[in-house]
């Protein structure tokens, strides 16, 4: 009976696999940097793509660019971005794509990357809570996702700590501050954050992430909301930097 039902399967098996190499080749499956198509041992970005992302080594150095962006505005334990962003450049292309084109597995994969670095980083040692820069819920629904939030649980899951998107809250509407300078953005975004922190939330160390860093306004806010939580630890990563 066991071989009678292997056997019947069978020709099931093979024409979902018929079906599944015709979709492959009328659908192929594109780099999201550069839209050639991916080999088949290739996820999301091609190896061509990969050799050329513009790598900042910021957690190798506890006093980097990001770090200093926050000097006297923020009390951090560390800063870092994985990527450098550059107008037309590859990491533009894919936060694009990440942002407004549905493409979630950008996030998911730099946040592999980065974990991968980041948990050998003594000062995030004793993080407890990846926290994301959160959207309003008005934002949320008209894109149906938050951009960081698998570049988050990927980083959460690599660091083995919390993935917590309760605690911190965006109280305020705001239509895209990227094309506004550092003062502008600051005046808008200083009261769109709160925090809901309960007695368990005192003493954490949380690691807040965002997909790129200019003018640092928003997590600037968002940091000051997460520190009204008692005796708690600020550290900020996130997907690329962009010199403001």
């Amino acid at each position: 009976m066991q071989n009678l039902i292997f056997i019947s399967l069978n020709p099931l098996n093979n024409y979902l696999n018929m079906l599944k190499n015709l979709i492959n080749i009328l659908f192929p499956k594109t780099c999201s940097g550069c839209d050639t198509i991916l080999l088949e041992s290739e996820h999301t970005i091609c190896t061509a793509c990969i050799h050329e992302m513009p790598y900042t080594h910021h957690h190798l150095v506890s006093n980097n660019e990001t770090f200093k962006k926050f000097y006297g505005r923020l009390p951090l334990e560390h800063a870092s971005a994985l990527l450098y962003f550059h107008k037309e450049g590859l990491v533009q292309q894919l936060i694009h794509n990440l942002k407004y084109k549905g493409q979630q597995d950008i996030g998911k994969l730099m946040g592999q990357w980065y974990a991968h670095e980041l948990k050998n980083v003594g000062a995030l040692q004793s993080v407890t809570d990846v926290i994301p820069v959160p959207l309003h819920p008005k934002k949320l629904r008209e894109r149906g996702y938050n951009q960081v939030t698998e570049f988050g649980k990927a980083l959460a899951e690599g660091l083995n700590v919390n993935y917590n998107q309760d605690i911190l809250l965006r109280t305020t509407y705001n239509k895209t501050q990227t094309k506004k300078n550092r003062d502008a953005r600051a005046a808008i975004i200083g009261s769109a954050f709160d925090v809901t922190y309960t007695d368990a939330d005192s003493s954490k160390h949380f690691l807040l992430i965002d997909d790129v860093i200019t003018t640092g306004a928003t997590l600037e806010s968002c940091g000051k909301a997460l520190l009204k939580t008692p005796n708690s630890k600020l550290s900020i990563a996130t997907i690329a930097y962009a010199h403001s």
